[in-house]
């Protein structure tokens, strides 16, 4: 009888269909996916792939934007109700509003946010490139900065760029606490803190490195350091600790994880291979307004 993983392997051959999935996905998920990345690096990977149909293992936005690159494939998101709190932070309506307020304000918008907010935007940014995006507007020019709050303040702290910042936020990132990194600090003494910008100040204060998921990643392999205490989503640890056997990673916290990440199981994604369920789409006019956002900050980077 066949396991659940050979059925999914069967199936993927016979749709021509690639798994990729997101760092903070579930273990299972991760060991069976073709590639795992960041949001915009799967969705990158999505749009150099040769193969037509694929399974993206993360939330919403992020098929959204694999779409928005990709709109000739088929985006499969395996559970439809995978959705990212931060990015229904902030609606169109809302943005074009603040816009309306602050005419000829560039827009910049954190790829956490929807296909309709990032086609009212004038660039996209990541957490890796932030401060590279930022530091690119003319300083005469007014900045509205969407929609987390902790990433805003962070790049308006470095670059000494005032900046109007929404009030969004990841509420994953916003459990994890100052006392939370002081304890982990006391029980692993030689452990460095690696913190996502997405954290809020205090323990971004408290962190030795700030790093995007792909940066820890990449951190985590060319240091020579052993111990690491990583204040992000829990879901990172098992790519972190496969590919670096002989050193040691901590969760901050058993509350930094997301249930939207958790969402998705290997049964979905058989389904998702079964009946091509659920495909992610974006109307044409959103997609091209949201693509000309991503582009201009692909071509800054």
């Amino acid at each position: 009888m066949q396991t659940i993983e050979e059925k999914i392997q069967e199936l993927k051959r016979k749709r021509g269909a690639i798994i990729i999935a997101h760092n903070y996905q579930p273990d299972e998920v991760q060991a069976i996916a073709d590639f795992t990345g960041d949001s915009l690096e799967l969705s990158r990977k999505a749009a150099e792939l040769e193969e037509d149909v694929i399974v993206f293992c993360g939330v919403h936005f992020m098929a959204e934007t694999a779409a928005i690159l990709s709109p000739e494939k088929t985006i499969l998101l395996p559970d439809q109700f995978a959705g990212c709190p931060m990015a229904d932070m902030i609606t169109a309506e809302q943005l074009r509003a603040k816009k309306a307020e602050h005419p000829g304000a560039v827009v910049i918008c954190y790829v956490n946010s929807s296909a309709a907010v990032k086609a009212e935007c004038d660039l996209c940014c990541t957490s890796s490139n932030a401060m590279a995006i930022v530091s690119s507007v003319p300083a005469d020019k007014e900045i509205i900065f969407v929609p987390d709050t902790h990433l805003g303040h962070y790049v308006q702290k470095e670059l000494g760029r005032e900046m109007i910042i929404w009030d969004g936020y990841c509420p994953t990132h916003s459990r994890i606490r100052d006392v939370d990194i002081m304890r982990e600090k006391q029980d692993h003494p030689n452990a460095k803190v690696m913190a996502h910008p997405e954290c809020p100040l205090p323990i971004r204060d408290l962190a030795d490195y700030l790093l995007s998921t792909g940066q820890m990643c990449t951190h985590a392999r060319e240091s020579d350091e052993k111990e690491f205490i990583v204040a992000t989503e829990m879901g990172i640890l098992y790519r972190l600790r496969n590919e670096n056997p002989d050193k040691k990673f901590y969760a901050v916290s058993e509350r930094a994880l997301c249930p939207n990440m958790k969402k998705i199981d290997l049964e979905k994604i058989l389904w998702a291979l079964e009946d091509l369920q659920y495909r992610i789409t974006v109307p044409e006019e959103t997609a091209n307004k949201a693509r000309r956002s991503i582009e201009a900050m692909l071509e800054l980077s």
